[in-house]
């Protein structure tokens, strides 16, 4: 009797089933016909962001809704192919789609468990997934999935499955795909990854956000470890790997940059031009854009300008905490209040926890709590000791390592710098930083600032002199000049040598060194203001901002640093004006190129000098005498006989500047606040931005041989009377003239000369 039930039992359930797999297999056939082209992985084209590079090809920026790097599967190293297989579907290789084992394995799990634990997703069924499917937990999804598994494994073998997969699989951080995620959270090629490195991404796909090394370093290590002993049990590893992965510290990537060069002013003027060209398809469709940029110069630049705008903050006193918050709430929320305080590179929020004269301690955001002792409290000592109630717990200060890793009070400075280099010959941009940090301020003060230029625009009017007649060795008088409300068509004017003295008669070469105010608005009443508004076009100046009045001698009207690095470089190059570019090449994402700049060089076929190359000449060797004896000399330690330029400082100190070249390289400094005011007593050109343009000149040009500004034909050099300015023969100075404006006693235009002044 129970024999007979026991087989009728199974007879019907075998009915049942038979029923059952004929309605999946109906279901199959039914559905089969109405599954999704699989167009779109035989032809794979993910969205892929802009990137851009330097002129070697170091990454400098990218735009896009995803970082996404596609890599063929004969790129991905042995190992981290074998840690994906170990964390994701060990048997990809063996099964048709469907790991039956593991759907088994999984089953158990969860009935042994309890609940959901485990699941059977094969990397097939993933890529079904994120092409095709939603995510939603539905038996409807499950059984496309399915199907979608089997029809992906009829048509494309195992490496391009897994290849589609390796590119398309989000895991954190906007990273897609495992090349990406190897940039972002690593900051090197996949190539390059350790063991221990592979397996922290290998981790991710389960869960992106809970496994984040970033964001979840002590989950994101539990699921290492278990990536790795899959690694070791299924036989990819060693034991001697193993151990070796598992002690391996990790170094993951913690800063919002991820390039190493800062050059996110040029990265974001690049995105403007190619957004011009291609729209939207620039952040999909795999653009590159090889810019002018050289990686060596702009860590250089933008090593300069940090420095130069540390030091002039730290030259005028520390303004004390940001804010004040409230700590009742315990130090659990100490993260949560921090976050809303933006990091700047290494100066770090804090929040303080104890303060006295002689020691702070502060909680700093990913460091915990650290104490600040005397030599970090130099900045803040006079507000401890007189105003203790002003740095107090709860308090939010900025703190940062010193030389020594002892940690130090500081600030985020206020005021605004500047720097763009550029190849004079080419118009090649080599460096270009448009602030101190742009996730503070977007505001590009290379290209959009307009400023008052102040004496670093004297040049231009003693080249227009040059072309009147004037001579380096033409004495002009320094003395006080008074003009009546009349005069000036508004209010009386009575301007001064910033120092305040007058050396009376001195010739315009040593007038321009010294950087002498009086001495140029001579010049400029003598040459004429209208004659000098027109002449600067010449060097590319708009005259709509420059008022032909005599205030334009001491650089009272507006420029660009981009304007005056284009400006400076027709003296560099002998008397050319050049167009300064950074695009170099555009590539689609195949590599092909689609657009190259094809520049003008200097002297090379079909260009012609906007000035007299003699003028360029001689214009270079008087603001060599600037930097040899004048407002410059500080340039002097760099120990080139090769550099020329000017100081700048407008009144009040409100603006700085230093514009400078070599014959190779035209570089612009300078210094302000947004809102203009006062800089501080002191704070000249030579003092806030030559240590700038030197910070960055020095490395520029460390290794590149001196080089001669060559002396042109039709430039005479004479012996003069130095008290004078007249030929005298066997005179105590040399100096240079135009062939026509000397004496025919003097010296014959071929007879040699020093090539560096």
């Amino acid at each position: 009797m129970f024999a007979r039930w026991s087989l009728y039992i199974l007879l019907s359930a075998l009915g049942v089933g038979l029923v059952v797999a004929g309605l999946v297999a109906f279901a199959a056939v039914m559905a089969y016909p109405n599954l999704p082209s699989l167009d779109v992985l035989k032809d794979y084209r993910p969205k892929v962001p802009l990137r851009v590079y330097s002129e070697d090809g170091v990454l400098i920026g990218e735009f896009g809704e995803e970082r996404r790097a596609v890599v063929s599967i004969k790129a991905v190293p042995k190992l981290m192919k074998e840690a994906i297989l170990a964390a994701e579907d060990e048997r990809f290789y063996e099964h048709g789609g469907i790991d039956y084992q593991g759907v088994l394995r999984a089953a158990w799990a969860n009935v042994v468990h309890g609940g959901s634990r485990q699941g059977a997703s094969t990397i097939t069924m993933q890529v079904a997934r994120n092409f095709f499917l939603t995510k939603e937990k539905t038996l409807s999804r499950k059984f496309n999935e399915a199907l979608l598994s089997f029809k992906i494994e009829h048509n494309l073998s195992k490496d391009e499955i897994l290849q589609l997969y390796i590119n398309q699989i989000y895991l954190g951080q906007k990273a897609y795909g495992f090349a990406a995620a190897s940039q972002v959270y690593f900051g090197k090629p996949l190539d390059r990854l350790t063991v221990s490195e592979m397996a922290v991404l290998a981790g991710l796909p389960k869960a992106p956000s809970s496994y984040n090394p970033v964001v979840n370093p002590e989950r994101s290590k539990l699921r290492q470890l278990y990536v790795l002993h899959r690694m070791l049990v299924l036989g990819f590893l060693t034991d001697a790997q193993y151990q070796a992965a598992v002690k391996e510290p990790l170094k993951v990537k913690h800063e919002r940059h991820d390039y190493p060069a800062k050059a996110e002013y040029l990265a974001e003027m690049v995105r403007q031009d190619m957004y011009d060209r291609y729209k939207d398809d620039i952040y999909t469709k795999g653009y590159k854009v090889y810019t002018t940029l050289r990686w060596a110069d702009q860590v250089a630049a933008y090593q300069a300008v940090r420095k130069g705008v540390m030091d002039f903050d730290e030259r005028h006193g520390y303004r004390g905490p940001e804010k004040y918050v409230d700590l009742s709430e315990g130090d659990n929320k100490l993260d949560e209040i921090l976050d809303d305080f933006d990091e700047s590179e290494e100066i770090l929020p804090a929040i303080v926890l104890q303060a006295s004269p002689y020691v702070v301690k502060a909680y700093v955001k990913g460091v915990g709590n650290v104490a600040i002792g005397p030599d970090g409290l130099k900045r803040a000592k006079k507000m401890l000791e007189e105003t203790p109630s002003h740095i107090k717990p709860g308090a939010v200060i900025r703190v940062q390592l010193d030389a020594k890793n002892r940690w130090q009070i500081t600030q985020l400075p206020v005021v605004e710098a500047a720097l763009v280099s550029v190849t004079p010959q080419t118009g090649a941009i080599r460096a270009l930083v448009g602030g101190f940090d742009f996730n503070q301020n977007q505001f590009n003060h290379v290209t959009q600032a307009w400023r008052q230029p102040g004496s670093s625009f004297k040049p231009f009017i003693y080249s227009a002199a040059l072309e009147k007649g004037f001579t380096p060795a033409t004495i002009v008088e320094d003395a006080p000049l008074v003009f009546s409300a009349a005069q000036t068509g508004s209010v009386p004017w009575e301007p001064k040598n910033y120092e305040g003295t007058y050396a009376g008669p001195m010739r315009i070469r040593v007038a321009l060194a010294e950087s002498k105010n009086l001495v140029a608005i001579r010049i400029l009443q003598s040459i004429g203001t209208n004659y000098a508004q027109d002449y600067i076009t010449r060097f590319g100046f708009d005259p709509k901002m420059h008022p032909p009045y005599l205030t334009m001698a001491l650089g009272a009207g507006s420029a660009t640093p981009w304007q005056m690095a284009s400006a400076y470089s027709v003296f560099a190059n002998g008397g050319y004006r050049i167009s300064p570019y950074y695009i170099a090449r555009i590539e689609n994402q195949e590599g092909r190129v689609l657009a190259k700049a094809a520049p003008v060089t200097a002297g090379g076929q079909g260009t012609s000098p906007v000035i007299d190359p003699r003028n360029a000449f001689i214009m270079t060797s008087m603001m060599h005498d600037v930097i040899r004896y004048g407002t410059g000399a500080k340039a002097m330690q760099l120990g080139r006989a090769d550099l020329a330029g000017k100081t700048g400082t407008t009144n009040d100190q409100v603006d700085a500047w230093f514009a400078g070249f070599q014959p190779t390289l035209t570089t612009i400094a300078w210094i302000g606040y947004d809102q203009p005011r006062t800089l501080g007593k002191g704070e000249t050109g030579a003092q806030a931005a030559l240590p700038i343009w030197m910070g960055y000149m020095g490395k520029a040009l460390k290794g590149v041989p001196e080089a001669a500004f060559t002396m042109p034909p039709g430039v005479v050099d004479a012996k003069i009377n130095p008290q004078t300015g007249q030929f005298e023969s066997g005179g105590a100075m040399d100096e240079y003239f135009y062939q026509e404006a000397v004496p025919s006693a003097a010296k014959k235009p071929d007879a040699p000369a020093d090539p560096l002044f």
